[in-house]
C-alpha cells in the first residue's frame, strides 16, 4: 500500500508565492517520478508538473516558467511545488501523484487559494 500527504497550501495574494509538499510512504522501492495535478471548482482535474526518476521536469504551459517542481535529495518519496507569481487562476485542490505498478496513487490534496 501506498500513501501521500500533501501539505503546504493556504492563502495567499496574487503575485506571491507558495511552497507546497507532498510526502510518499508506504511499498515504493526505488525513485519513481511523480506529479502534480490540480482541480478548480467545476473543472476536471489537469496536469501541473513531473518530476522523473532521472530528476528531468515537465510543465504544462499554464504554469511553465512560476513553477517548480523538485524532490528531497535525501528522501527520495518527497517532492515539492515552488509556485511563484501566483495568480488568481491558480487557485484550486493540488493533489500529488505516483504511478507504482500501474496502479496511480493520490493524496487527499491542498488546498490552495490566490486572491486577487
Amino acid at each position: 500500500q501506498v500513501q501521500l500527504v500533501e501539505a503546504g497550501g493556504g492563502l495567499v495574494q496574487a503575485g506571491g508565492s507558495l511552497r507546497i509538499s507532498c510526502a510518499a510512504s508506504g511499498s515504493i522501492f526505488g525513485i519513481k517520478p511523480m506529479g502534480w495535478y490540480r482541480q478548480a471548482p467545476g473543472k476536471q482535474r489537469e496536469w501541473v508538473a513531473v518530476i522523473s526518476s532521472s530528476g528531468i521536469t515537465n510543465y504544462a504551459d499554464s504554469v511553465a516558467g512560476r513553477f517548480t517542481i523538485s524532490r528531497d535529495s535525501a528522501k527520495h518519496t518527497a517532492v515539492y511545488l515552488q509556485m511563484n507569481s501566483l495568480k488568481p487562476e491558480d487557485t484550486a485542490v493540488y493533489y500529488c501523484n505516483i504511478v507504482i505498478m500501474g496502479s496511480n496513487y493520490w493524496g487527499q490534496g491542498t488546498q490552495v487559494t490566490v486572491s486577487s
